[in-house]
């Protein structure tokens, strides 16, 4: 059988509004929690500025792999997948807080994602393009891309969607 229409992939991230992003920082008394330790910060804020969607693909019996580039946007195909065009876009964040402070990013090793049919599929090695030791700038913004592979089952068509989560603590 050929390959059958796997339609766009809708990866959402964690977007929390302003009240969720101070619940994420905050204690169930309303103390700083260790995200944002030191009185003398600013409570970090994560805002998500473009959604990371690997495009649309058409995938065969024995499955494939998309996999998004965050350095150079590039998306590449691997295994019985072929290309029906349609953007791929890479994740974008900005992080929000103390001017110049040193932050840590944090990504989860795998994100499963659902399709409006039932079936799962896996985003994995997800990365960013920040540097080892990245730091909020001069104005107290971070801004940084990122990309993942997004592993296909043999002939699992459908609208995948899942939540990233991205985590910013201070160093």
């Amino acid at each position: 059988m050929g390959p059958r229409l796997f339609l766009a992939f809708g990866l959402l991230l964690a977007t929390p509004s302003g009240a969720a992003a101070q619940c994420m920082l905050c204690g169930a008394d309303g103390a700083s929690s260790g995200i944002a330790s030191r009185k003398t910060e600013t409570p970090l804020r994560v805002e998500v500025e473009t959604q990371l969607d690997m495009g649309r693909v058409a995938v065969g019996a024995g499955g494939g792999a998309v996999e998004l580039d965050p350095l150079s946007g590039a998306r590449r195909l691997s295994g019985d997948v072929v290309d029906l065009g349609g953007f791929a876009v890479t994740g974008t964040v900005t992080v929000t807080g103390e001017p110049g402070a040193a932050v840590r990013v944090i990504l989860p090793a795998s994100v499963d994602l659902d399709s409006d049919r039932g079936r799962r599929a896996r985003v994995s090695g997800l990365v960013t393009d920040l540097n080892a030791a990245p730091r909020l700038g001069p104005d107290g913004r971070l801004q940084f891309r990122f990309g993942g592979r997004l592993q296909i089952a043999g002939l699992d068509d459908g609208d995948y969607r899942g939540r990233i989560p991205v985590t910013v603590e201070y160093q």
